[in-house]
């Protein structure tokens, strides 16, 4: 009988991990893996809506994949004002990151706060030191992308996320 219920017992926990793990491998779970990703969540949210993004000044630029074909940014909108101000403030990151769906929409996955002071922080988690010349045209600067609504497995600060795609990036849905 003791074996029975072991039995029982460690196929229910290895059920939960299994939900919990698929539930993360999916971006199901996301709320309380990180402080800092909470307060972005909660300061940002409004911008589920692509909309209010565009309201606020948001503008898009094109999908950014990694140039090895692993994994994405996705689409940034981004707000020139905000890149010009070298102001971090939690409520405005310079860009907005959103996923492409299959239905034509666009999901929320993440910001990313840019400035050229620093070295520079947010809420105690250093930004990332980019030089010129560099991709973007711009001179050297620092920054942090926050994946907040999206997990990231690289990690909630990595640039670049293996589960984001670029490959449904039409005109239409930016």
């Amino acid at each position: 009988m003791k074996s029975n219920i072991r039995t029982i017992g460690t196929a229910a926990i290895l059920a939960f991990s299994a939900g919990v793990v698929g539930a993360l491998a999916h971006g199901d779970l996301v709320a309380g893996n990180n402080p800092l990703a909470d307060k972005v969540r909660a300061a940002n949210n409004r911008f589920r809506d692509v909309a209010v993004a565009r309201a606020e000044g948001y503008a898009p630029v094109p999908c950014a994949s990694n140039a090895n074909g692993s994994g994405a940014m996705g689409i940034h909108f981004v707000n020139a004002a905000y890149v010009g101000d070298d102001t971090i403030d939690l409520a405005r990151p310079e860009a907005v990151m959103y996923e492409p769906m299959p239905d034509g929409s666009l999901a929320l996955v993440a910001v990313e706060y840019i400035t050229s002071n620093g070295p520079a922080s947010l809420e105690g988690q250093l930004l990332s030191f980019t030089s010129a010349p560099n991709r973007y045209g711009l001179g050297p600067f620092y920054e942090l992308h926050v994946w907040a609504w999206k997990v990231n497995p690289s990690g909630t600060f990595s640039d670049m996320n293996p589960d984001v795609s670029c490959a449904l990036a039409t005109q239409a849905a930016q």
